[in-house]
């Protein structure tokens, strides 16, 4: 199995429109999302995301902060845990929390999640995206699963 981390920031003249910009800033925007736990199976590579074909339905683990209020600081961050024997991943987000600290949530939560696994972290990657809302802004950062 093949998966993909990506994210996408944007504004839009309403929280749905934003939401569906910054998908599309994320590559993921044309195709139907399918929100899943958390697991990524053993020997799965995480590769570039290839385009997509419109309108397929595509299993993700997303994250997002959608926030209509001019100024408010806006952060998404997915972080993914491998091991030899499987996968985990962890989904944070926040408005007008210090992105560091939603960074290293994200970080402690797939920690957690491998350790009551008993297994031993080989490549850990995070995905973060912050924006700053000038009108109505959303971010989003996802795994997703090809």
């Amino acid at each position: 199995m093949k998966v993909s981390i990506t994210s996408g920031k944007s504004e839009g003249p309403t929280k749905l429109n934003a939401f569906d910009n910054a998908l599309l800033d994320a590559g993921i925007g044309n195709v139907n999302l399918i929100k899943v736990s958390s697991i990524i199976p053993a020997n799965a590579r995480v590769v570039r995301l290839p385009a997509l074909e419109i309108g397929s339905t595509v299993n993700c683990v997303l994250s997002h902060s959608i926030s209509d209020s001019r100024g408010d600081l806006i952060s998404a961050a997915i972080a993914v845990a491998l091991s030899d024997n499987i996968g985990c991943v962890a989904e944070n987000s926040g408005i007008n929390k210090d992105p560091e600290i939603i960074r290293e949530d994200a970080i402690s939560m797939v920690e957690y999640m491998m350790k009551r696994r008993g297994e031993k972290i080989k490549n850990l990657i995070v995905e973060e995206i912050n924006h700053k809302v000038k009108e109505c802004g959303a971010v989003v950062a996802a795994l997703v699963y090809l």
